[in-house]
């Protein structure tokens, strides 16, 4: 068995209001070295060792993201981050 994680994050030129509103409430807090804040989610998936990197990115695209409005990538974690 192998993990693999997947993060996805709304593409740069779709407004992100989430990561708007983060990024107020960060200026607010005295944050003011933050200058950009996109959101997005994270999946960890524990899948068969043979499992191809092609399904992997097909699992991503159909099942994870929506490749209209999202960007993902997909990255095994080495065995001893088990």
């Amino acid at each position: 068995m192998a993990r693999v994680e997947v993060d996805v994050v709304i593409k740069t030129e779709i407004l992100d209001p989430q990561g708007k509103a983060i990024l107020g409430a960060l200026g607010r807090a005295g944050h003011s070295g933050v200058t950009e804040v996109r959101q997005g989610k994270h999946f960890e998936l524990v899948v068969d060792d043979d499992i191809s990197d092609a399904d992997l990115e097909g699992i991503a695209e159909h099942f994870l993201a929506n490749p209209v409005i999202e960007t993902w990538t997909v990255r095994r974690v080495p065995e001893s981050g088990l």
